[in-house]
Formats: C-alpha cells, structure tokens, sequence
C-alpha cells in the first residue's frame, strides 16, 4: 500500500467561488471576504469571515479555519483552526469534516486520535470527497482507527479512484493485489 505519509494535505484553497460569491459584495461580509481574499488582503478577508462565521455561516467558519491553518491575515493557529473547522463540520460542510479528520491524523490542535480521525473521514466520505474516500481507505487497509479490513479499505479506494483522484488509483491497484479472489468476489 502506497502511504500517504501525512495523508493529504489540508486543503488551502477556498472552495468559496463555487459557492457563488458574487463581484457586487454590498455589506454581505462573506461576499466580501471572498473578494478580500482574492485581492490578496488577508487582514480584511479574515475579519470578514470571522462576521459571517459569527453569524452560523458554515462556509465562513471552514474559510475562517483555513486561514487560521496557515497563518493568512491572522496569526497562525491550529487550535483556533479546529475551533472554526469544527462548527462548519457539524453543520455538514464536507470539506471542514475532511480537515477535522487531517488534524485529528496529524495531531494538528489536537491529540493524534487516528479513531476521532476516521470518524470525520467517514462524514467527508459520505459526501463524496475523494480525498477523504482516499484517506479513510488507507486507515481501513492499516487498521489505523479501525480494525484492519483491507477490502473495505480497497472500496474506498475505488470510489475516490472512480472520482479521478490518481493517489487513490495508485493505491486501489496495489491493494487489489493483497486480496484474495474469494475478498474480491464479496
């Protein structure tokens, strides 16, 4: 199995275009934020998003995170990033349960807790985020979090594989060699 050493990395870009941040930003702190952000003011972008995260906005709060996480416009944070990602996570936004999940692997803001891990890879899983397919395939074929299970481990793999994501490909084609016909026929 090909590791993916510290899994993937937590994703940096903002996923706030494709939720329709429009170029007339009016007093939406959101839609500012978002063209703060793509101006390259960081301090404004995140004082922003911190309003509208404020205010329950899922995509903030995850954005919020995001910037935490690597120190735009704000000093950098893990603690304060796990705080943000975690109340967009529970609210449903995949791309926040795929980062819990990446911290809680890597011990970033939090004790490495390879369960808590897989829990939000799961949740991001279900989505139909290949990279947290990817992710939560590896700890099914390491039994990390999990009992070891390499063909469900080859499931996701499959499924983040179906999506394009090459890593995933790379590791479906390896596992599939450790597992038997009769694992393969189930």
């Amino acid at each position: 199995m090909i590791g993916v050493g510290k899994r993937l990395a937590v994703a940096v870009v903002l996923v706030s275009l494709a939720f329709g941040a429009s170029a007339d930003s009016g007093a939406n702190p959101f839609a500012v934020a978002v063209d703060a952000y793509e101006a390259g003011n960081y301090p404004l972008a995140a004082r922003k998003f911190r309003e509208a995260a404020e205010q329950g906005h899922a995509n903030a709060q995850y954005n919020l995170g995001i910037m935490y996480d690597g120190g735009q416009g704000v000093p950098q944070s893990y603690a304060e990033s796990i705080k943000w990602y975690r109340l967009a996570a529970e609210q449903g936004f995949a791309s926040a349960q795929f980062n819990m999940g990446v911290m809680y692997d890597n011990g970033l803001g939090v004790p490495q807790n390879y369960a808590e891990a897989v829990k939000w890879y799961r949740l991001a899983a279900e989505q139909g985020r290949s990279d947290a397919q990817l992710n939560l395939g590896y700890m099914y074929s390491e039994g990390q979090g999990v009992p070891q299970n390499g063909v469900i481990g080859y499931v996701w793999a499959s499924l983040a594989a179906a999506q394009g994501n090459e890593m995933a490909r790379e590791n479906r084609d390896i596992s599939v060699k450790q597992l038997t016909p009769e694992q393969l026929a189930r």
